[in-house]
């Protein structure tokens, strides 16, 4: 790399718990020295930290990894993340990469790349078994929300997912140092914090705390004024957890809940660790408690096996329980898992029907939730997002609002009155 003030861009792909990790690595670069860049400019060092949920997530890492050796050619390129955990010689045999970490020696990456020159391509021990190896981690360039890590790794080993190889078992950091993180990120006049992790509601694995005593503690943080919890598996949710989600002032209800499939056969295939009974039992007590909650729900199709007899079951199991709306996943088939080896692969041009059938499944499922809150009050969190002359935040219910743009609103938590649907958010009249 040049003499001088170096250059370091990031390139994240995947889910929150990297764009916190991410987050935390450019800060640990700009404390040596380096100055961050955006990805379409001309860096010393590319950081792309790679997401390997599906096959397609993969092609996309090697897509942005090729662009920034392309880009520039004599810049160090360092690869980091799942996909670097599960192939570090397939990444390393891409000609220009300089660097490959694994997730659990992901936070050494700073220091390593401040001592090293472009040279030949190094590898560092992907070994993830220690449930000691925590990278704490929270994200701080928005203004308006942080995603913080609490929780990473994961137990389970449901058939599908290369989650357990890529990122370990479940552990965590105490309480009282995500607190303090808390805390920090208060002081930064963030308003908004979103917990993430792998399976966040399996907290404690290391510490003997549950996820609602972590839930009590950072309802007490001051500054703070309202947390969304990420993605938490139903069979997690217990009723302590409900009762006094729906009583905090500070804990949204907005859930976002993996259901995978609603076919029982199906779920028993993907080895998840429960029925859908359970599933729709969660869904009905959070909603008894908090009736205008906004419920996520992930759901595969095409799963080896899945008749269309197993997915209309899923579907119609879905039109039941009646979510705000589908995160929808045709399933990849991922290397070294069970289900890559099950019989009855899915045509997927079928797959393909059925994610259409779900989307526009989820489509009115979302329309109908908006449109019941016609009329609403609401206090919504505005982003510096400026779009056609507007500017959008959420609801505690996570409702998308658009009003005309203002700057003096940015980070703002403001009163409003949901007037009319626009085009996938509500306007809203000021309050």
């Amino acid at each position: 790399m040049k003499e001088g003030k170096k250059k370091v861009a990031f390139y994240t792909l995947g889910c929150k718990l990297n764009f916190s990790e991410t987050s935390t690595l450019a800060r640990e670069f700009t404390d040596l020295g380096f100055e961050r860049v955006s990805p379409d400019s001309v860096a010393d060092v590319y950081v792309v930290n790679t997401c390997s949920v599906t096959e397609h997530a993969d092609k996309k890492c090697r897509q942005a990894i090729r662009k920034f050796i392309a880009k520039s050619p004599e810049a160090l390129v360092a690869v980091v993340g799942c996909y670097a955990q599960l192939k570090p010689e397939e990444i390393a045999a891409i000609e220009g990469v300089d660097l490959v970490l694994g997730t659990s020696v992901k936070s050494q990456l700073p220091e390593l790349v401040s001592k090293m020159n472009k040279s030949n391509v190094q590898v560092y021990s992907c070994d993830i078994d220690s449930v000691n190896s925590f990278f704490p981690a929270y994200s701080s360039g928005d203004r308006t929300r942080s995603f913080l890590k609490v929780q990473d790794g994961c137990d389970y080993h449901c058939s599908y997912c290369t989650i357990p190889l890529a990122r370990g078992k479940s552990r965590n950091i105490p309480i009282s140092e995500i607190v303090d993180q808390a805390n920090i990120i208060a002081g930064k006049g963030i308003k908004e914090i979103i917990l993430t992790g792998v399976n966040i509601g399996d907290f404690g694995r290391t510490t003997g705390e549950t996820f609602f005593d972590l839930v009590r503690a950072l309802d007490a943080v001051e500054g703070i004024e309202r947390y969304r919890i990420s993605s938490i598996e139903p069979n997690l949710i217990t009723d302590e957890i409900a009762e006094f989600v729906s009583k905090s002032s500070k804990f949204l209800p907005h859930f976002h809940i993996p259901l995978q499939s609603g076919s029982n056969r199906i779920l028993g295939l993907m080895r998840r660790r429960y029925k859908r009974e359970v599933f729709a039992q969660k869904i009905s007590m959070l909603r008894n408690l908090m009736p205008k909650a906004f419920f996520g729900v992930d759901v595969i199709v095409g799963f080896p096996g899945e008749t269309d007899e197993d997915f209309q079951d899923a579907y119609d199991f879905l039109n039941q329980v009646n979510p705000t709306f589908l995160h929808i996943f045709p399933y990849s088939e991922r290397p070294n898992t069970p289900a890559a080896v099950m019989p009855n692969k899915v045509d997927p041009k079928i797959a393909h029907q059925r994610v259409k059938r779900l989307e526009e499944l989820s489509d009115r499922f979302t329309r109908e939730f908006y449109s019941k809150a016609i009329g609403e009050e609401h206090r919504v969190l505005f982003e510096a997002t400026k779009r056609n002359g507007l500017m959008f935040g959420f609801t505690d219910n996570y409702i998308k609002v658009g009003i005309p743009y203002n700057k003096d609103f940015i980070g703002k938590i403001l009163n409003v009155r949901l007037t009319d649907l626009g085009n996938g958010y509500m306007n809203a009249q000021l309050l």
